[in-house]
């Protein structure tokens, strides 16, 4: 009952469902700590936030508590999560610092300089616009359009230091409302990447304000039905991004 409630209200649980799967056997713990980071790098529990459950969580990546445990132990080392007791413990995402620690961006960069941005922008253009199109020519249901709309007004309310989540979360709603597991899949590998690299790049107020229009002609396209309408906007808005980050990475 508990997780069909957390389902219902959007909460953590429902949100993993695009990332969290059974990890295959032989490669349990390295399979569930990159499971999990994803999940960090993501942003799809936000700073703050409590993780699900660890019956939970074992249960999604059909691995034992054992293991799962040692799993968040490495991330609690690494800084990114913290187990709490009492009542209403758990283990939670720690937040960000507003400012990185020094040495931060530096590390980022060279975590990402062997990465070829060109393949990365490539596929994820070929994964979103499809997304976007199947969406539009297939139609949603009632629930799939309403949580599109959810996703979309969460973007316009975010504040500064939360857009990118909030971004990451609606283009991921779109993904895995396109129906194929195999492509919601893909996209959230290749979106972690992309987060890597825009964390590298300034957060530029003018471009964040194009970025709302698109993705409000975006979902207005896929909620008309328009197949060709969503699959130029997504188009649009990935070469965007993808201008954005050749001009400060490459």
């Amino acid at each position: 009952m508990a997780k069909k409630d957390a389902a219902k209200k959007g909460g953590p649980a429902d949100r993993l469902t695009p990332v969290l799967r059974p990890v295959r056997a032989g490669n349990g713990f390295e399979e569930a700590l990159e499971q999990i980071m994803q999940v960090l790098r993501l942003g799809l529990v936000a700073g703050g936030e409590r993780l699900p459950a660890e019956r939970d969580l074992a249960e999604r990546l059909r691995i034992s508590r054992v293991t799962l445990r040692e799993v968040l132990k490495v991330l609690a080392d690494e800084g990114l999560v913290e187990s709490r007791r009492g009542r209403y413990g758990g283990t939670f995402v720690r937040r960000r610092p507003d400012t990185p620690p020094q040495g931060a961006e530096e590390e980022l960069r060279r975590r990402v300089s062997g990465v070829d941005i060109e393949d990365v922008l490539r596929f994820r253009e070929v994964l979103e616009v499809g997304a976007a199109g199947l969406c539009a020519a297939h139609g949603l249901t009632e629930e799939g359009a309403a949580r599109l709309r959810t996703a979309l007004a969460a973007t316009h309310d975010a504040p500064l230091g939360d857009y990118r989540r909030r971004d990451t979360l609606l283009h991921l709603t779109l993904a895995e409302l396109s129906g194929s597991a195999r492509l919601t899949e893909s996209y959230v590998s290749v979106r972690a990447t992309v987060n890597d690299l825009l964390d590298c790049i300034p957060l530029l107020v003018r471009n964040l304000e194009h970025s709302q229009q698109q993705h409000t002609a975006l979902v207005e396209a896929v909620l008309d039905g328009d197949a060709d309408a969503a699959r130029e906007a997504m188009r649009e808005h990935c070469g965007g991004t993808a201008a954005l980050l050749r001009g400060f990475l490459s």
